[in-house]
């Protein structure tokens, strides 16, 4: 669709893990376009990485359906207070719970305030996620490895684990995948490492928690336009994001909430261990 921006895009690299207002084009994660309709009325989620990204995208339109959003974010507080607007804006409340989900007891704690707060978790967006980007396997440090599965899948463990005894029955789990659990780029070799993991979790963990009525589904983006781009992409790649796609060009974060949403609504009360693609045509296998 026209309205959609278009690689090229112009050089502008920064530090991971990158602001959303020095991006260009910046995102657009619904703020102007999304509408609610009350789809989930007095549900509580707590989203990782929803500061910015697809994780905002999915905080402003929970809002607006109606449910009240704990955002859980490294350090990004410019890109934070944003998110927490929006979701005031839309008369739900909003707690920000800044930290590293690298460390164990912080995933704990997040949980923690997240339950303290609202008295309760409806929904758990396990979003957040690191990446970087090398072309050898010789050019990986250790420690970027073991961060990259430290934030990406144990963090995702830790949360649930904690996430689940605040949860009743009817509570949705959304675990974020990529395209790159199918299709995984050499480059983004942890990563993609740590995507199949993410869908392989979900799939077992949806026959595990089905006996207590909680749901667990994961949403695999193709690429999306996020500062995560910027910040761990070499020019190059960042000018092109998205032309190899049958689009031709990356999602914008707000394409992606409308499928969160449908998988933490009660609508979805019989879909759990599916992976839902959004990847602008390119398919999963």
């Amino acid at each position: 669709m026209s309205q959609f921006p278009k690689p090229p895009f112009p050089e502008q690299p920064q530090a991971i893990p990158g602001s959303t207002a020095k991006m260009d084009p910046v995102p657009d994660h619904g703020e102007a376009s999304y509408k609610g309709s009350g789809r989930l009325a007095g549900k509580k989620a707590l989203i990782t990485g929803g500061d910015s990204g697809i994780g905002r995208a999915v905080a402003i339109a929970f809002a607006r359906e109606g449910a009240d959003v704990a955002i859980s974010y490294l350090n990004e507080d410019d890109d934070a207070e944003d998110t927490r607007r929006n979701i005031e804006e839309a008369g739900r409340k909003c707690v920000l719970i800044p930290g590293d989900i690298s460390d164990r007891e912080h995933c704990r704690e997040l949980v923690r305030q997240t339950a303290d707060a609202f008295g309760g978790i409806d929904i758990l967006v396990n979003n957040a996620a690191h990446q970087n980007t090398f072309d050898s396997l010789e050019e990986i440090p250790d420690e970027e490895w073991e961060v990259t599965m430290a934030t990406n899948i144990s963090a995702m463990f830790y949360i649930t684990k904690a996430a689940v005894a605040h949860m009743k029955e009817g509570a949705s789990i959304i675990n974020t995948s990529s395209v790159n659990a199918d299709s995984p780029s050499p480059a983004l070799l942890a990563y993609a490492t740590t995507k199949g993991a993410i869908q392989n979790f979900t799939a077992g963990l949806a026959q595990m928690l089905a006996e207590k009525g909680i749901r667990a589904n994961t949403v695999a983006p193709g690429p999306v336009w996020t500062p995560l781009i910027p910040s761990t992409m070499p020019d190059e790649k960042v000018k092109n994001f998205g032309k190899q796609v049958p689009m031709e060009r990356p999602a914008q974060p707000r394409e992606l909430a409308p499928v969160y949403v449908m998988l933490a609504s009660d609508e979805s009360s019989y879909v759990s261990g599916a992976t839902i693609a959004v990847t602008g045509g390119k398919p999963i296998i």
